[in-house]
C-alpha cells in the first residue's frame, strides 16, 4: 500500500465510525471520514461472531488486497474503515465479489479518481 497507513488505535477507530460518513455493500461496510493529510489510512475489523480467527484473517487478507489493487484510483485524505457484514458467510466471500462491492461503495462515496477502473 503505497500512499496508505492503518488505523491502530481504538480512539482512531471510535473517531472515524462516530464522525464518518456510512456507505453500505453487500457484503463489507465503509465509514469514511476526512483526515486533511496526503494519505489514506485504513482500518479493517471483522466481529468475534466468525468463530474462527484464521476465517476473520482471511476476510481481513481479502480486503487489504482488493482496497491495495484499488488505491491508486481512490482520492487520498480519508480514514476508511471497514466493516464486514454478521449476516454474510464467510464461505460466501469471493476475492471478485468484494471488489466489486469496494467499486460499488467507492462509487457511491465518490472517492474514485477514474472511472475506467478494471471491474
Amino acid at each position: 500500500m503505497i500512499d496508505t497507513d492503518t488505523l491502530k488505535k481504538n480512539y482512531e477507530f471510535k473517531n472515524v465510525l462516530s464522525k464518518g460518513k456510512f456507505f453500505s455493500g453487500d457484503y463489507i461496510n465503509i465509514y469514511i471520514r476526512q483526515n486533511h493529510r496526503r494519505k489514506n489510512y485504513i482500518g479493517i475489523a471483522v466481529g468475534v461472531k466468525i468463530a474462527k480467527a484464521t476465517k476473520r484473517n482471511r476476510l481481513k487478507r481479502l480486503i487489504r488486497e482488493n482496497y491495495r489493487l484499488l488505491e491508486s484510483n481512490i482520492k487520498k485524505g480519508n480514514d476508511i474503515v471497514f466493516l464486514w457484514k454478521k449476516s454474510k458467510k464467510v464461505e460466501d466471500a469471493n476475492f471478485n465479489y468484494i471488489k466489486m462491492d469496494m467499486i460499488k461503495i467507492f462509487t457511491k462515496a465518490n472517492l474514485l479518481k477514474e472511472d475506467d477502473i478494471e471491474r
